[in-house]
């Protein structure tokens, strides 16, 4: 840190909430790699059940066909472009309402979390809006933004920034007062003390909230896509259960999973990477 340069002293002994252990992050990464071959059989009798059921007439093959069909839709899906097209609908749609709830919910988040006044002031607005449900709020998105591209954006952004913005708030409190206490009797100024101090401390919980944003981000775009939309992957899967084309409705619904997946593991890469990050150029200042 800038201030530990002229003044080295015993906050330089100090573990940021959140980046204990950082220097060890790439081993409990490969540990936590390997752990998820240890579910991989159980994923595949899974599968293997689901292509057998159907052809034992366990199932009835017209409402779940074998998973080898889904499959196999789901390859012409992606082979005529329609698959990536719908994806790409949806996916645009999440990023952009997560992008603006990350815009408002984190800073928001630091100025309630650090300041009591301005969080005491807030918070019954913020509670009142967190506890009212999204789709309840669909029709209004609609009569107020049109059946456009806005109102599906302004649901998706609804559905994830109380994640983000109740996560951020709970990492800035969670930090070590005694940090604070130390830098501020170093003079650190209140930048200072934000980018140093509160901000690394904060990032594990505020990506912890950003997983749960996502998935709710997606899960708000697929929803408002079923009700109000002709493209995207909620439009897919309900055409396709309209239509009796069950192996589309699965090819789309396990698509939208391994989405969900791919996105969860990259923000958990992402977490892992600042938290290295962090840990080292504080090193380096120390």
């Amino acid at each position: 840190m800038a201030y530990l340069i002229d003044k080295p002293s015993a906050l330089s002994s100090f573990r940021l909430p959140g980046r204990e252990g950082a220097a060890g992050t790439p081993r409990r990464a490969k540990a936590e790699g390997g752990s998820l071959a240890y579910g991989v059989p159980l994923l595949l009798a899974f599968f293997l059940l689901w292509e057998i059921a159907p052809r034992l007439g366990w199932l009835n093959r017209i409402f779940f066909p074998p998973v080898s069909e889904v499959i196999l839709a789901w390859r012409n899906m992606m082979a005529s472009g329609i698959l990536a097209e719908h994806i790409g609908m949806s996916l645009q749609r999440a990023a952009i309402g997560f992008g603006l709830a990350v815009l408002v919910a984190v800073p928001l988040g630091f100025l309630m979390g650090r300041y009591s006044m301005f969080e005491k002031i807030s918070d019954l607005l913020v509670q009142t809006l967190r506890n009212t449900s999204q789709f309840a709020l669909l029709p209004v998105f609609i009569l107020l933004l049109g059946i456009g591209e806005a109102s599906k954006i302004a649901i998706t952004f609804y559905s994830s920034v109380f994640f983000l913005l109740i996560n951020t708030i709970s990492g800035v409190k969670s930090v070590d007062p005694l940090l604070i206490k130390a830098a501020r009797s170093m003079g650190t100024s209140e930048p200072g003390l934000f980018r140093k101090v509160i901000l690394p401390a904060s990032v594990p919980s505020v990506v912890a909230g950003a997983r749960l944003a996502v998935k709710s981000s997606i899960f708000a775009v697929i929803g408002a896509e079923m009700l109000a939309a002709k493209s995207g992957l909620g439009y897919l899967i309900q055409q396709s259960q309209l239509m009796m084309e069950t192996a589309d409705m699965y090819a789309g619904i396990l698509t939208l999973t391994a989405i969900g997946l791919i996105v969860n593991y990259l923000l958990v890469w992402f977490e892992r990477s600042v938290t290295v990050w962090m840990s080292r150029s504080d090193g380096s200042d120390t």
